[in-house]
């Protein structure tokens, strides 16, 4: 088991995310997992930095932890071509510690150039496509590509690293996980579901399997819990809702009616590590092994502090 910290960029800026990548190797992080946004979910998060930006200073900035996207979308606001160029310098920059997460994208980040956004099925045959040129470019060479929905022409990533980064697909059923095990080397989830890493296995699929644990950390209970309503009440709302509004201000009124119960269902939350080992055991049970720690709390320093200090060692021991 390998336990990484999400650094959330809808609700820091980009010097703060680089700082909070190098505690999260100095308290024993395996990784850090950036999420790779144009938009935060709510304004009330204000911020959104340009991932591969912050990406390129942490590699720079530290020597042993893992980076990773989580999730970049590689057909509509970037072409694959851009993104297989992008994971290759950044694999090389950081000698090999950095692992590509790559999902069909939420509307969100996708609309803002004016191209519209697939529906589903649309969205996964973009992402079949989009993984295919970036494996094609990723073999060397010149490399061209006709699909249905995206397109190459006498394209070549001049500068590849030996050992090529993992792909971590990210699944919510058979279909994307199909998508992980034929054309990614890596699974990536939301939730903790073993019948997805069972249809990931059932594919062919046996590599690295990364997922996002919810949580809030505060000194009070209540706190966390209000912390996490305030900036993240967006992720009770369900992934039909979250790939399909189009700005923050539809996350607004989508969760207006989300409870603090709602945010006790869904995150682990509080004080103390009992809940946070719970949550975590969740994601190992269902098969994880690449396990994110998200925390909505309003102390991220304290809540790297308390992993230090309080929750490596219980997770670890659950390993």
């Amino acid at each position: 088991m390998q336990l990484g910290y999400k650094l959330a960029a809808e609700g820091f800026g980009p010097a703060d995310l680089i700082r909070q990548a190098v505690r999260a190797e100095e308290v024993g992080f395996d990784f850090v997992e950036i999420s790779d946004h144009y938009h935060p979910w709510l304004d009330v998060q204000g911020h959104s930095p340009f991932a591969w930006t912050v990406l390129g200073a942490i590699a720079a900035k530290t020597s042993r932890i893992g980076l990773a996207t989580g999730v970049t979308c590689p057909t509509v606001r970037y072409h694959p071509a851009i993104i297989a160029q992008a994971a290759a310098t950044l694999a090389l920059v950081s000698d090999g510690r950095f692992t590509l997460g790559i999902g069909a994208g939420e509307r969100l980040n996708e609309h803002v150039v004016g191209q519209g956004f697939p529906s589903v099925r649309g969205r996964h045959e973009r992402l079949r496509e989009a993984l295919e040129i970036i494996r094609r470019l990723w073999s060397g060479g010149y490399q061209s590509y006709e699909g249905r929905h995206l397109r190459l022409e006498d394209a070549r990533v001049f500068d590849l690293p030996e050992q090529l980064p993992v792909i971590a697909v990210a699944a919510s059923g058979d279909a994307s996980a199909r998508i992980a095990a034929e054309l990614g080397t890596g699974l990536f989830a939301t939730e903790p579901k073993a019948e997805l890493v069972e249809a990931y296995r059932r594919f062919g699929g046996a590599g690295p399997r990364y997922a996002e644990a919810p949580m809030a950390w505060a000194t009070d209970e209540k706190q966390a819990v209000q912390a996490a309503l305030k900036t993240s009440r967006w992720a009770v709302t369900g992934w039909k809702v979250m790939s399909e509004l189009p700005n923050p201000v539809n996350f607004e009124a989508a969760s207006a009616t989300v409870t603090e119960e709602d945010i006790r269902q869904q995150f682990a939350v509080g004080p103390d590590p009992e809940p946070f080992v719970a949550k975590v055991k969740t994601y190992l049970d269902a098969g994880f092994d690449h396990i994110v720690l998200q925390n909505a709390g309003p102390d991220p320093d304290g809540f790297l502090d308390f992993f230090a200090s309080d929750l490596a060692g219980p997770l670890r021991g659950l390993a």
